[in-house]
């Protein structure tokens, strides 16, 4: 028996969310992605060297089980409750992805050019994902948090902070897709 499931509309998911940030509030908890990463790096011995992760790890389990539920609800998403992922993309943008060099532009989920096992052979695509990976990562960290943690649990307790943060992180997406990547690829 074949299983097919259509993503959920936005009405259902966005009030799904609402309602785990209205728990997390209740609980006296903040959400976030990136404060896993400080977590299973204390958990790996970085306290010993560096006193920014000198902290409480165990008081962060929980987001830790977060972490591992998003990557078993992402697994089982992809593999188990939808046929076809490929997002419905404008003609003129698949033509224009395609130019850049992304044939798989509009038939799949992500392009297979830089997250297939071909990433791995080309030496430019090793070092976009690279750099790419450092930039985001001192984003989050000069930031104070993620995209996931402030524009989702920050906004939701009015922080201002995270509301500039927010958009920062919009702005940057934007030079990213029209300027940066067309000189990329």
């Amino acid at each position: 028996m074949e299983w097919i499931f259509e993503p959920w509309p936005w009405y259902i998911g966005g009030p799904l969310i609402a309602l785990t940030m209205f728990v997390l509030l209740y609980v006296g908890k903040n959400f976030g992605m990136s404060s896993n990463l400080r977590t299973l790096c204390t958990i790996s011995g970085a306290d010993k060297t560096c006193d920014f992760f000198c902290f409480d790890w165990k008081a962060q389990r929980w987001n830790l089980l977060i972490m591992v539920g998003t990557i078993f609800g992402g697994f089982i998403a992809a593999n188990f409750l939808a046929v076809n992922q490929a997002p419905d993309l404008n003609p003129q943008t698949i033509e224009q992805l395609q130019a850049y060099g992304f044939e798989s532009a509009g038939q799949a989920y992500i392009p297979t050019e830089l997250f297939g096992n071909e990433a791995f052979s080309s030496p430019k695509t090793l070092i976009i994902l690279l750099v790419g990976g450092l930039l985001v990562g001192f984003g989050a960290r000069y930031a104070g948090g993620c995209t996931s943690g402030h524009s989702i649990s920050g906004i939701s307790n009015l922080q201002l902070p995270s509301l500039i943060a927010t958009i920062g992180f919009f702005i940057g997406g934007l030079i990213m897709v029209h300027i940066i990547f067309p000189l990329i690829f």
